[in-house]
């Protein structure tokens, strides 16, 4: 549905896409994550045509570039600034955007009420955006981005500074685009989200792109081995293994177990490995 081939962009002194190469499948959500500055936001600029790139290539599903206007109209964005304007009522809102693609008559009517619905706007539809939650403008956001059924949808950060009930609405949303048959790329760095929602990930730092695999092939070739952790009088002990059950034996003899867990690497332990465990402002 999009590749993106080679592609570098700088401003000035700083690479912030560095030689990115990537594909992504009709029909799954890609993941996109890094730590703050990795690139996210400029590599889903870059792939909806709101940036040229300095080298390298970017093609929609036919060939076409997102720099056409016919390619564009094809794509949906929700960006991590929300675009949505605070004066106009959420069916303003939505009924805006949807012109802007074209849509009128009837056809923009039902495309409307459903976009508002589908986020669970549809009882708020009067009320002016101002007057929204962070959760109810992110749903907003999301309607926009979708009220003229496009096939590639990118959602930039799409959960930013939302409470958990609003967060788990929009994930479970976006499951349901993609059971309607929409590609989906997601950029985040919440990793407990992208493991739930993600068919395959990419890890970007620093403008590269540090591997791209499904979920459980990337935990297996990076996330190590289990942790058997082990509590006892004189404090915890943390065992890498493969036999945990031989592990824990062997403490058991020496005496004084009180406790013990297990911990599996997950997302979070790949994504700690590759871009490192220093502070990013």
């Amino acid at each position: 549905m999009l590749k993106l081939e080679h592609v570098r962009k700088t401003f000035g002194a700083t690479v912030a896409v560095d030689g990115v190469s990537l594909e992504v499948r009709r029909g799954e959500i890609f993941g996109l994550l890094g730590p703050n500055g990795a690139g996210k936001s400029t590599t889903v600029n870059l792939a909806v045509g709101l940036l040229r790139p300095d080298e390298g290539r970017i093609e929609f599903d036919d060939g076409g570039s997102p720099t056409d206007p016919r390619v564009r109209a094809r794509i949906g964005v929700a960006p991590q600034s929300l675009a949505i304007y605070d004066e106009l009522s959420g069916e303003e809102n939505i009924r805006f955007f949807a012109c802007l693609h074209g849509l009128n008559g009837k056809t923009l009517n039902e495309r409307v009420r459903w976009a508002l619905d589908f986020v669970g706007l549809a009882d708020r539809r009067n009320g002016r955006a101002n007057t929204y939650s962070g959760g109810m403008k992110r749903r907003l956001n999301l309607a926009a981005a979708v009220v003229h059924d496009p096939p590639l949808i990118l959602l930039d950060e799409p959960t930013v500074g939302v409470d958990p009930q609003s967060r788990n609405a929009i994930l479970e949303k976006i499951l349901e685009l993609r059971r309607q048959g929409r590609t989906i790329v997601y950029t985040t760095h919440y990793m407990e989200e992208a493991q739930r929602l993600c068919d395959r990930v990419g890890i970007l730092d620093r403008g590269k792109l540090l591997a791209s695999e499904a979920v459980p092939t990337l935990i297996a070739s990076y996330g190590g081995k289990d942790v058997l952790v082990v509590e006892n009088v004189d404090g915890e002990v943390r065992v890498e293994t493969d036999d945990p059950v031989r592990e824990l034996t062997q403490l058991q003899s020496n005496g004084n177990v009180l406790r013990f867990r297990m911990e599996r690497p997950n997302l979070e332990t790949v994504f700690l490995k590759l871009t490192g465990r220093h502070l990013r402002d």
